[in-house]
């Protein structure tokens, strides 16, 4: 079984999350995802948030209104309803539906009769739905799709609680407390919002980042529930619910007959219940008047029984103060909903902004993305997002990390300017499958729910077209062979290409991406991947424009571009890269002769993020490209690729030499107060922001980063004595911005720290580190915690460079 997270984040977890994320028995409020977790803290407007509840409470069902943003959600199809479902339950959620399954969009249509007869309404209705019985549709076998016999009796609850915590469902539903998340690596912010309090935290503007997001509620589905039924439910939700509030999450038999019987897991009702209420034809048919006279046809589909046309008043005369509201106290003949003030505050300013002009795209998109609940996995112009508790659920296939970049659903943000129209609509559809290391499943949802919202996010984001090939490339198509090396540069340490790739590549698979993407977005991601992808780990191969390798068309840096989109445009025809051909048949290990040599790949010491350079010197470094640290040296032989081209990192690549340093596990520069300010520990925290590296002719890397208003390039390169010697560069980003006067660069760190010479320093691994002239003559030599630190303060003028030699 995983590890049980210890991280002082997930300490805070479990006390804000792992308890049941639903709303309590006392609850009687409506709860619409969208609107609890954006419009409860003003994060929308109140009138969209007006309209969203409009909208899932159905209430145009009724009251008629010509805007298509209105269109009512509507309950589920009850054909069959009493095939799946217990009919002791149908009654009692008819009789209190709200404290049934608290949180429920249906009103109480039977709130102001008595008791006594709200009962034996409840009980008719419930002997009329009792006769709508269907047999379950037959679910043909495939290869990838066994059915065994009865498969809804055969669920293994531990797989069904896995598959539950693991294709999307804790998206929308509360996790199980009993079920063990991975150890993940927290990100940046995250970190940052474990160490702040409320105040800070409000101070910052980090509320909703910082702010647990409540679950849809679920009913007691074992009281409601057939196995069978749920199991049915879960293989095709639309055919009950077209609204598409719960989507199809691409289960096959077996899946959701092993979720459905961890959600059932307390119940032991066979999979076939008869009716337990008698059904007398009389009390069935004064059910099917009272059905159709309470109005419940308007949002529930019946064969044989006709919706009624909606009657006055329309939802743009509707008076909410009225005493006949339905949104108001319980009064006879009118259904109650039990909405909030917030709620019922909401409508009222949707209502009286109504309006017959043409309502603007991106106000349609985000209304529509609310009402499916599209930003509980995907952001959008930062709003949405995997909420900060559930991130720990959302894992990669074989738990490898590749940052929440590969593990949580993308970002929505400029969607429409990355991908072709038919690429959208394959996205959308749930048919895009280029992310098969990822558990979470893109589910799929109604195409009557989705058809305008490829055309919608293109129009918004493109501003009604895209540059074509020959605009953005120029003349490319001779550059295959080209593009085809530059692939061998990194490409392939994270791609596949045609389905071959090295062994163990976690990535999307590049073929056909040039029918996915737009030649512009290609181009200038490229560029700059962090300027389109916030916290990418795709590196910059082009900082600051300018090609790393200069031995492939010159080094021109459009022309490379434009020689990689060829390469891949024409793929089919063209081999696959030269590395995943030779790499089998190759020596694994790395011997630098000729020049540097530089591998990203993941290391013990270092982390995910390792980059390692190997130099014929026989004196090699990892750089940790997440706190942009020398992190680790060594002398001798230098790595073995294979567990990087064929494990994937497992078992990590291990320095092969001898005589090895650790460095300092912190980042090199930090805006302190004073000397006694805490070092911090995260980069991103810190405002660092790694920007790749480019080679020198020789092929040495000078690694790229920004941290807060410097730019600062980090030269690493073997000393004569056998050492290390690193070279800073710090640029002011902004000249015209006031000097500061609080920065700081740590030195060295250790439990025991000694005194060497004038800036010079070694710790009790006897790792000596010593600072070029110019700086100061001592610094500050101080204790944190139960180790030591030599920090030094920063004369920055304009630009800074900085030497520090490291031996051991």
């Amino acid at each position: 079984m995983q590890h049980r997270l210890t991280h002082l984040l997930f300490v805070a977890l479990v006390f804000f999350v792992l308890s049941p994320l639903t709303l309590s028995a006392d609850s009687k409020a409506p709860f619409v995802a969208g609107f609890d977790r954006f419009a409860r803290h003003n994060s929308i407007d109140q009138s969209t948030s007006g309209q969203l509840i409009i909208s899932e409470l159905s209430c145009t069902a009724c009251h008629a209104s010509d805007h298509d943003l209105l269109q009512p959600k509507r309950g589920p199809i009850l054909d069959g309803v009493a095939s799946r479902t217990s009919s002791d339950w149908v009654k009692q959620y008819l009789v209190a539906p709200n404290h049934v399954k608290p949180g429920t969009t249906m009103p109480d249509v039977l709130a102001a009769l008595p008791d006594a007869e709200k009962q034996k309404t409840a009980s008719v209705l419930t002997a009329f739905l009792s006769t709508l019985q269907e047999p379950f549709a037959e679910i043909k076998a495939s290869g990838v799709n066994p059915v065994p016999l009865d498969f809804w009796d055969r669920g293994d609850t531990v797989r069904g609680m896995n598959l539950y915590h693991e294709v999307g469902c804790v998206a929308c539903h509360a996790p199980d407390l009993d079920f063990e998340v991975p150890q993940v690596t927290a990100s940046p912010m995250d970190k940052m919002l474990a160490q702040l309090d409320q105040n800070e935290i409000a101070e910052m503007g980090l509320e909703s980042a910082a702010r647990k997001v409540e679950s849809i509620p679920l009913p007691d589905l074992p009281a409601k529930y057939t196995s069978q039924g749920l199991t049915y439910f879960l293989l095709n939700p639309e055919h009950i619910r077209p609204s598409g509030r719960m989507p199809n999450f691409n289960l096959g038999a077996v899946d959701a007959a092993d979720i459905a019987a961890y959600l059932l897991r307390k119940s032991l009702r066979p999979s076939n219940v008869e009716s337990e209420v008698r059904q007398e034809q009389e009390a069935v048919e004064q059910g099917r008047l009272m059905f159709a006279s309470l109005g419940c046809i308007n949002c529930h589909s019946v064969r044989g029984i006709k919706t009624s046309e909606p009657s006055p008043p329309r939802l743009a005369a509707l008076n909410l103060s009225s005493p006949k509201s339905c949104v108001g106290v319980v009064t006879t003949g009118v259904p109650n909903f039990a909405v909030d003030e917030v709620q019922k505050s909401a409508i009222l300013q949707a209502i009286s902004t109504l309006s017959n002009s043409k309502v603007a795209a991106a106000e349609v998109l985000h209304l529509r993305m609310l009402q499916l609940n599209c930003y509980a996995c995907h952001d959008r112009n930062k709003l949405g997002g995997v909420g900060r508790f559930r991130r720990p659920y959302f894992e990669t296939v074989g738990n490898v990390d590749i940052g929440d970049e590969g593990r949580l659903p993308p970002p929505l943000t400029g969607i429409g300017s990355k991908l072709t129209p038919a690429a959208l609509k394959s996205v959308i559809s749930g048919k895009d499958t280029v992310r098969p290391h990822m558990h979470i499943r893109m589910p799929v949802f109604p195409a009557t729910q989705l058809k305008q919202l490829p055309d919608l996010f293109a129009a918004i984001d493109n501003g009604g077209s895209q540059p074509s090939e020959s605009d953005v490339f120029g003349r490319f198509a001779s550059l295959a062979e080209d593009g085809r090396a530059l692939m061998d540069v990194g490409c392939v340490q994270c791609h596949s290409f045609k389905g071959e790739s090295l062994p163990g590549t976690v990535g999307v698979d590049l073929t056909g991406i040039t029918s996915r993407v737009h030649p512009k977005w290609f181009r200038e991601f490229l560029h700059n991947p962090t300027a389109l992808k916030e916290r990418t780990r795709m590196p910059s191969f082009f900082p600051n424009g300018k090609s790393q390798n200069r031995d492939i068309l010159n080094g021109d840096t459009e022309m490379q571009i434009a020689a990689m989109w060829a390469y891949l445009k024409d793929i089919n025809r063209q081999e696959i890269p030269g590395k995943i051909l030779n790499a089998r048949n190759q020596d694994y290990e790395l011997v630098p002769k000729d020049g540097p040599i530089v591998l990203r790949t993941f290391m013990p010491v270092v982390g995910t993020h390792a980059i390692a350079v190997g130099f014929p010197d026989s004196v090699h470094f990892a750089f940790d490209a997440e706190k942009m640290r020398l992190a680790q040296a060594w002398r001798g032989r230098f790595l073995d690729a294979r567990g990087t081209w064929f494990e994937r990192f497992t078992p990590p690549a291990n320095p092969l030499g001898q005589q090895l340093a650790i460095f300092p596990e912190s980042v090199p520069f930090a805006m302190l107060i004073d000397e006694n300010q805490t070092w911090p520990s995260d980069a991103g925290a810190a405002g660092y922001r790694f920007r790749g590296y480019r080679l020198d002719e020789t092929g040495n890397p000078t690694f790229l980063y920004q941290f807060g208003n410097y730019d600062v390039e980090d030269e690493i390169k073997p000393s004569d004595a056998q050492g290390l010697t690193r070279r800073f560069l710090l640029k002011r980003r902004d000249p015209n911005t006031a000097l500061d006067r609080s920065l700081w660069m740590r030195g060295h760190q250790g439990t025991q720290l000694r005194f060497n010479e004038i800036r010079s320093y070694s710790n009790e691994a006897g790792v000596s580190i010593k600072v070029s002239r110019g700086i100061v003559d001592a610094g500050e030599l101080r204790k944190n915690g139960p180790k030591s630190e030599w920090i030094l303060p920063l004369p920055i003028e304009q630009d800074l460079e900085i030497e520090v030699v490291y031996s051991w």
